[in-house]
């Protein structure tokens, strides 16, 4: 049904002819092996035979297969280079000694194609390396002609795009538009090569937001281009299509080619949902830049961002760099703030080119947010388990069994303050100043905000948010008592609970609830404290963290918040937020009730196309002590079935979507089935979609909320 769905779009937007080839592309995808982690740079046909890259000769072979994916699935394909070109000096005049030339160049059938450029030369006696960079960040350009570089900008960005009609001259190949803008900097390479100002071996290239991604395939087809930084270039720049997906409240495929439909390739469009099955991904097409310079940029904090993310993608490309024995030509770069840049940031990208060209020793910091690995763990905790031996199940009961999987959480104490609502904004202490870096959509009058913190804090010192339908706030007063549901975020690294919970945040505070939201460790307003997390506390988990942090904000709830109607607390998420909703229930009999969209598949039976058991040990850091088990699976001690035993005849909403990639639907439904006989309050939802957290889904947890008040 959903491939259907995506191919009539693509008829509205492509035609009929084009659509048709779509349509054959769409059937090849359901062909294509299942690669839910990133792609490795280093091996050949994963996937099939699983090739390791050892030689050099591999390496050239691997690289030709990624530029023939890639532009096939992700960029569409390019022209070869023209033979020749034409030169027009529009303009020449000197500033300050500055030179500036105002250039266009001609090229391709007839003469046709157009590239413009400026360039700002300044006074040597010897050749100076190149600062290219796009239209709209002369700014930049200026900077560098300060730092000794030759600026130079083109036309090749929105403001001004001398590429928008290169599908009409180079008929047969279908690049999209950040590919033609890419090939269109290639252009530019081929004329400042000639000029006898410019070191050849010193050209850099970088652009910001969708610049950077294109500033990315730019460097990834055309060697001559000896460095790069992709600035903020999220989702198809520095951010992989994989760990973009809807959990990560990035910009997904779908969302990326629905809203910029002309930036890729229609094909791409096909992955929505289905990112596992993409052949090339982003962290390829970085690792085609090896052993040339290559920095990735982003802020920790950007609304379409993903920290944790990007430090997946400098890791896997790392290793493409290390077997060419360049691992200090690769950098990282995760800065404080939003979306947007600053003369701060071109200063930096400077220093990086600089220490590409040898301009300077001072290394990339290369500092890292998400440093986790099960082996930096193992080594430091010292836990040792053998999972054929070790079978304590028999004997101890499933609430104790999912204790032991959070790890040995520390004694801790409670506040004892009473929560009073404040609806006015505190001006002298506003926020978490991280609270208003990511910042918050817009909500409708029906809904008033009380933010807690600093001295009204929740749990252990955390900040958060609570929302109240307006018709019972009068000033700083909430009459009467109100259920609470606890809505619990998703693997939003960047923004927390901060950006796209208010959607459900409006649809359950109108069915008459107090909503209360805060942040993960790890995420958001919380993002440092994941990085020494497993060196104050080896022997507990971040899962067990964030289930302890929502068992104080229900104690929270009963002692210290009179608005609320204790008999009568749920929890809610999505994703991360379902799973910590869930296990939290199972241990804490004060929860009245869970509701959990695509939040769990089967520990012991994980489907071979997911990521299994090293979702939780590996990649994220949440559960390390799974990590011990992985290839002996049948031994794990307690499953999402027992979850839901142990949450007994509490009612119970599981949203499980048809073809959520990472939690199968046989997988869910073997873990929901037994519990479903048990307790006749657990509804099983199935909806037609992929794992996401729709409008429709939404509704149904809003409309299951209103019943649990009945």
């Amino acid at each position: 049904m959903r491939k259907c769905l995506t191919i009539c779009l693509l008829m509205l937007v492509c035609g009929g002819t084009q659509a048709q080839s779509l349509s054959a592309d769409s059937a090849a995808i359901n062909r294509l092996p299942s690669i839910p982690f990133l792609p490795s740079p280093l091996i050949l046909d994963e996937g099939g035979k699983n090739i390791p890259v050892k030689t050099t000769a591999q390496w050239q072979q691997k690289r030709s297969e990624i530029r023939k994916q890639y532009q096939h699935w992700v960029s569409g394909t390019v022209p070869p280079a023209p033979k020749s070109f034409s030169v027009e000096v529009l303009s020449e005049r000197t500033e300050n000694n500055v030179k500036i030339r105002l250039v266009q160049l001609s090229f391709g059938p007839g003469n046709r194609a157009k590239m413009t450029l400026e360039l700002m030369i300044p006074p040597s006696a010897n050749r100076l390396p190149v600062f290219m960079t796009q239209w709209n960040h002369r700014g930049w350009a200026q900077i560098a002609v300060r730092r000794g570089y030759i600026g130079c900008v083109y036309a090749g960005a929105d403001g001004k795009d001398d590429t928008r009609n290169y599908n009409e001259i180079f008929t047969g190949y279908d690049f999209a538009t950040l590919m033609k803008r890419a090939w269109g900097a290639s252009r530019v390479v081929d004329y400042l090569v000639k000029l006898p100002e410019v070191d050849t071996a010193c050209i850099a290239i970088t652009g910001h937001s969708r610049n950077g991604k294109q500033s990315l395939m730019a460097a990834a087809f055309d060697e001559r281009i000896k460095a790069v930084v992709s600035s903020s270039g999220g989702t198809g720049g520095e951010s992989t299509f994989r760990f973009s997906d809807e959990r990560f409240e990035s910009e997904s495929v779908e969302e990326i080619t629905r809203v910029f439909p002309q930036w890729f390739h229609a094909r791409l469009r096909l992955f929505s949902g289905r990112e596992q099955q993409l052949p090339v991904d982003q962290n390829l097409l970085m690792s085609l830049v090896a052993p040339r310079g290559l920095m990735m940029v982003s802020a920790i904090t950007e609304t379409q961002g993903n920290g944790w993310g990007i430090e997946q993608s400098y890791k896997s490309v790392s290793s493409a760099y290390h077997f060419l024995h360049a691992d200090k030509n690769i950098a990282l770069l995760l800065r404080r703030g939003r979306h947007q840049h600053a003369a701060r940031e071109a200063e930096d990208f400077i220093d990086f080119f600089d220490y590409i060209f040898h301009r300077t020793t001072k290394a990339p910091e290369n500092k890292m947010y998400y440093g986790y690995s099960f082996e930096k763990w193992r080594q430091h905790s010292g836990e040792k388990i053998d999972p054929a031996k070790w079978q304590p199940h028999a004997t101890l009961s499933a609430d104790s069994l999912i204790r032991w999987l959070l790890g040995n959480e520390p004694p801790g104490i409670g506040s004892d303050r009473v929560l009073s609502p404040v609806m006015t904004r505190n001006h002298t202490y506003p926020d978490d100043y991280l609270s208003e870096v990511i910042g918050e959509r817009a909500l409708p009058g029906s809904i008033a905000k009380m933010v807690v913190g600093p001295y009204n804090a929740l749990g252990e010192d955390l900040w958060g948010n609570i929302y109240f339908p307006s018709e019972v706030v009068k000033g700083d007063s909430v009459t009467g008592k109100l259920p609470l549901v606890i809505l619990l975020h998703d693997y939003s690294y960047a923004t927390g609970s901060h950006q796209r919970l208010p959607a459900a945040v409006r649809r359950f505070t109108e069915k008459g609830y107090a909503v209360l939201t805060f942040d993960f460790p790890g995420f958001g307003t919380r993002i440092e404290e994941a990085a020494n997390f497993y060196t104050r506390y080896p022997h507990w988990s971040l899962m067990g963290k964030m289930v302890a942090d929502t068992r104080s904000i229900i104690n929270d709830a009963y002692t210290r918040m009179p608005f609320v109607d204790t008999t009568h607390i749920y929890l809610a998420g999505y994703s991360l937020g379902g799973t910590v909703a869930l296990l939290t229930t199972a241990l804490d009999p004060r929860v009245k009730g869970v509701a959990a969209v695509a939040a769990f598949g089967s520990l012991r039976h994980a489907d071979k196309s997911t990521e299994g058991v090293q979702h939780y040990s590996h990649l994220h850091g949440l559960i390390p002590r799974l990590g011990f088990f992985e290839g002996a699976e049948k031994n794990i001690p307690v499953d999402f079935d027992d979850v839901l035993r142990s949450i007994g005849s509490r009612p119970i909403l599981i949203v499980a979507p048809q073809h959520d990639r990472h939690h199968p639907l046989p997988e869910v439904r073997r873990m929901v089935t037994p519990a479903m006989q048990t307790n006749k309050q657990l509804s099983f939802e199935t909806p037609n979609d992929y794992g996401r957290f729709t409008a429709e889904m939404q509704e149904m947890m809003a409309g299951w909320l209103q019943a649990q008040k009945k």
